[in-house]
């Protein structure tokens, strides 16, 4: 197990291509909760983002989709 804070980089399918992803522990577990509340893959949700966040990197578009989701509760 990685230690506390420090990001664990996975695996993620966009459209059919492979990419790598680091992210803390924390924010995987809260991204996938989010996911499956919205009855989406992880890839799928991923794949949003993705097509949705410009120049910003896919890890920094995550987290803050994290930040947001989590601010809203």
């Amino acid at each position: 197990m990685t230690p506390a804070g420090r990001p664990e980089k996975r695996s993620l399918t966009l459209r059919g291509h492979r990419t790598s992803v680091s992210l803390e522990a924390e924010f995987w577990a809260a991204f996938r909760e989010i996911a499956r509340a919205r009855g989406l893959a992880i890839n799928e949700l991923a794949a949003q983002l993705d097509e949705a966040r410009g120049d910003v990197g896919l890890a920094s578009a995550i987290r803050v989709f994290v930040l947001n989701e989590t601010r809203r509760r």
